[in-house]
């Protein structure tokens, strides 16, 4: 397996790694703040000093349901007002940001973190449909089958209709 070459991670990357420890480690939290992620990369000290591009990268390049400006990555969500979780699949995103890494690459990352790459996929990645949270108006679907449930759809709408001028 190759290992990254110290000093080569990514910011992107390294954001999305202290955010998944953050999460790991206090799986009850459904996000965290900003702040709380730069101090833990600050603490996780992945490079020699923090880069200031932690903080950018936490607040607008990572986050998907955010306009791109310019990092297009969808490493993260804003839940709130500086309030962060990891992206999962289904979460709402800016489309502009389609195809955009959700993750780092295994390759591209201190194999010490490897198991986190795991934990998402087998853990995280799931968690979201296992408590009901999906695409707001994806969960609309079928929500009125018993309005019409005893005629077909063209008659219940002509039958509405009725009366309109």
């Amino acid at each position: 397996m190759v290992m990254a070459p110290r000093g080569s991670l990514k910011v992107a990357d390294e954001v999305w790694i202290v955010a998944a420890l953050l999460h790991r480690e206090a799986p009850s939290r459904e996000d965290f703040t900003v702040a709380e992620i730069v101090a833990r990369a600050r603490a996780e000290r992945l490079s020699p000093t923090l880069r200031p591009g932690v903080y950018v990268h936490a607040i607008q390049h990572c986050v998907a349901n955010r306009a791109p400006n310019p990092g297009r990555y969808r490493m993260l969500v804003e839940t709130g007002r500086n309030r962060r979780r990891l992206f999962r699949p289904g979460d709402p995103y800016d489309p502009r940001r389609e195809g955009a890494r959700t993750m780092p690459r295994r390759d591209e990352m201190p194999a010490r973190y490897h198991a986190l790459l795991d934990w998402y996929e087998s853990k995280y990645e799931k968690r979201g449909r296992l408590r009901g949270e999906t695409d707001s108006l994806l969960a609309l679907r079928g929500s009125g089958h018993r309005l019409w449930a005893a005629e077909p759809a063209d008659q219940y709408v002509a039958r509405l209709r009725e009366g309109w001028q």
